[in-house]
């Protein structure tokens, strides 16, 4: 299977054209997709509901979205109607199989008076596939600052740690078939194996890349049972191997680095079979990043 993380910039891309067919062109060929950057009418981006016409532009894959940021943005028509609208930013996962269930993981957000500081999040879904169930994560981490990183890093890892005792979406019965609380099934997986995919605003040589993948004077890369490998190293590239960002500052030079990630848990590692990154894409000021693994 291909999993695809992807910073879309809200459709902008480094010639500043706003173009989301040119995303969804990028993203077809995807089984799993984890999408950052994903926002619902914003004059920017023509007031368009983007969450609506990515599910059109791919036709065949399930959808679910969560926004980290949201706001009113209702307004009365001409004759006085409440037209209800809503004002969102957030991340979205697109799967061939379907999302078993979905749920939104809200950051830790200190105030800041300078610079704007959005509320961020994670979103994670549950696909079944062939080799066994599997939690998808598509997240997106402040640009404020390592802390504001670290913490965010520290409350999902430690939401990971509990999922042996964690009820997922929804667990237990009641036995009331009136309230159809269970809607005739049983109580859904909440597996341990992982993949978190997304934007970590951090570079391989940060702090914060070595929260997810463990540190050691002796080795390299420390794999305990609970914990993460960048899908790079697991396919036997230098970290530093590939640029997922550019953006010109501004002196007018470009600046590229590596932020975005696929980081596969523990059991997951030795299905791992390729890692790329599409560096020469200009859709948006981020690189698709993409891994493939053996889920048959």
């Amino acid at each position: 299977m291909k999993f695809l993380s992807y910073n879309i910039q809200y459709g902008i891309g480094l010639d500043e054209t706003y173009d989301l067919p040119r995303v969804a062109e990028v993203l077809k060929d995807a089984d799993v997709i984890a999408l950052q950057e994903v926002e619902r009418h914003w004059s920017r981006t023509n007031d368009d509901d983007q969450v609506a016409r990515l599910a059109e532009l791919l036709p065949d894959h399930h959808w679910v979205f969560g926004a980290g940021f949201d706001t009113d943005a209702s307004f009365r028509d001409g004759d006085g109607r409440l037209v209800h609208k809503r004002r969102q930013f957030g991340c979205m996962l697109m799967s061939r199989l379907p999302i078993a269930w979905s749920r939104c993981h809200i950051w830790p957000h200190r105030r800041t008076i300078a610079p704007y500081n959005m509320q961020g999040q994670a979103l994670e879904g549950m696909i079944r596939t062939p080799w066994g169930p599997i939690r998808v994560l598509s997240m997106h981490l402040s640009h404020i600052g390592a802390e504001e990183r670290l913490s965010q890093i520290d409350f999902m890892l430690a939401r990971h740690r509990d999922t042996p005792f964690d009820g997922g979406a929804w667990c237990g019965s009641d036995g009331d078939e009136d309230e159809d609380w269970e809607a005739g099934e049983t109580a859904p997986e909440n597996p341990v194996a992982a993949i978190w995919m997304g934007d970590f605003n951090a570079t391989p040589d940060s702090e914060e890349y070595q929260r997810m993948t463990g540190r050691s004077p002796y080795y390299p890369v420390v794999l305990h049972a609970d914990g993460f490998v960048d899908s790079t190293v697991a396919t036997g590239h230098d970290k530093n191997a590939f640029i997922s960002h550019e953006e010109t500052d501004e002196d007018g030079r470009i600046q590229k680095r590596r932020l975005d990630y696929c980081f596969v848990g523990a059991e997951l590692v030795p299905q791992v079979r390729k890692m790329w990154v599409d560096e020469n894409e200009i859709a948006s000021d981020h690189k698709p990043v993409w891994t493939e693994i053996d889920l048959d």
